[in-house]
């Protein structure tokens, strides 16, 4: 297995003593585990714990992309769109969500946010980005800088 270099002692990266070279396996590892607890941790910081992480996904992705039908976000949250009625049935009995006739097809509902629905996401964004941003405040410039490069690396992950 490929064998990756470790930061120099000293860097602002580095552990306290030389640490032993990863491999792809290990990095792999490693950083899965880190950005699945950072993405738990980050979760709830939200405005309300009422809702599963499910719901909140899908009340946001409607948030994001607008008003859309249920088989939509069924597939842009990759689910089947008997799980994603559910989970919108749960949105419609909280106040959150809307359904409305299409304009286009009488036949078609559509889903969208409510006024409370926006507020919700708009609060659960703004605890999340400051959880975050309080974090931040705390590292070096150095630290800010590898993070930065390192934010373009797992954007660049996700799309791929």
């Amino acid at each position: 297995m490929t064998f990756l270099s470790s930061p120099a002692p000293g860097h602002p990266s580095a552990p306290a003593t030389h640490a032993p070279r990863r491999t792809v396996a290990e990095l792999s590892h490693d950083f899965r585990l880190a950005n699945g607890r950072l993405a738990r941790r980050v979760r709830q910081e939200q405005a309300d714990n009422e809702l599963t992480s499910g719901q909140f996904s899908a009340l946001g992705a409607v948030f994001r992309l607008g008003p859309m039908t249920l088989s939509a976000l069924s597939e842009e949250e990759r689910v089947t769109p008997p799980s994603m009625n559910r989970t919108v049935n749960a949105l419609v009995e909280a106040g959150l969500v809307d359904r409305v006739g299409s304009a286009e097809d009488g036949r078609k509902v559509v889903l969208t946010v409510t006024d409370s629905g926006h507020a919700l996401v708009r609060e659960t964004r703004r605890r999340r980005d400051d959880w975050i941003a309080k974090r931040i405040l705390h590292l070096t410039p150095e630290q800010r800088q590898v993070l930065a490069a390192a934010t373009d690396i797992m954007k660049e992950l996700a799309n791929s």
